[in-house]
């Protein structure tokens, strides 16, 4: 019952968001025939941006050159920047949500358990990321298509695309934890929006400066970067290992908070 609930609540928004960032993406693959065609002026354009932001967007490493490449520098971001925004949106908003509408009394007049509510509302959260990186995954591949003939690597477009799931899953169940813990939705959401700000700030910082470096480890965008995707076909298993920790972690805590939470209804 709730797990169809949330689910079902949650479509607007994210066919919102699926077209939103699905046509960005679409539109941006559309444009890359005309990079493509201008490669010799788009080298000596490059050659003019400073070192620091060629590094900060993977540009020292990746070239304009094939439909992946494009990709990595001009429409990743989107999906992994926007998608996070949206993950932590959402999943913050799934349990707080309860007590800030006063909704909690009718919900737990229901028989079921505090933690049977915990597990259906993060089978939803989980569902509701699934289905909108199924769709962009989709998108991309219809633009990658529209983009040109080349024969498209498979294996990279598949991890390419895993990897903002994963990302996208570990600050939907951060998000998910504070919802747990805090009591307005408001709160929840502007804590999880830094967050994820925070973090691609730390991404940025780290990519520039060496001094920096130690901080690519607090920073979930990291353990995404497309250059490495693109280079290895595969994400780093320490990353892997992180983000997974993160999500069982957040997910327990959720749980354990709840359950023992005293409810404002």
């Amino acid at each position: 019952m709730i797990y169809k609930r949330e689910v079902k609540q949650a479509q607007k928004a994210l066919w919102i968001w699926i077209i939103a960032l699905g046509g960005m993406s679409f539109l941006i693959m559309s444009v890359y025939p005309q990079f493509a065609a201008n490669k010799e002026q788009l080298d000596d354009m490059m050659k003019l941006y400073p070192e620091a932001m060629l590094k900060a967007f993977n540009m020292d490493s990746l070239g304009f050159d094939t439909p992946l490449g494009f990709y990595a520098i001009e429409g990743y971001l989107f999906v992994t920047l926007f998608g996070s925004i949206y993950a932590a949106m959402m999943a913050g908003s799934m349990i707080v949500k309860e007590e800030s509408e006063k909704t909690v009394e009718f919900l737990l007049s229901k028989p079921v358990s505090r933690g049977r509510i915990v597990a259906e509302k993060a089978l939803a959260v989980f569902t509701n990321l699934l289905l909108f990186n199924i769709v962009l995954s989709l998108i991309n591949y219809a633009g990658f298509r529209y983009a040109g003939d080349e024969a498209i690597d498979m294996k990279i477009f598949f991890m390419i695309s895993l990897a903002p799931f994963l990302l996208h899953l570990t600050f939907a169940a951060i998000a998910f934890a504070i919802s747990a813990i805090m009591r307005k939705s408001r709160a929840v959401t502007s804590i999880s929006l830094a967050i994820v700000l925070l973090s691609y700030f730390f991404d940025i910082v780290q990519s520039i400066a060496e001094k920096f470096e130690p901080l690519k480890y607090v920073t979930p965008f990291e353990y995404v970067d497309s250059a490495y995707i693109i280079e290895h076909t595969a994400i780093k298993p320490l990353y892997v290992s992180l983000m997974a920790g993160i999500v069982v972690i957040c997910v327990l805590v959720a749980y354990a908070v709840y359950k023992r939470k005293d409810l404002s209804v």
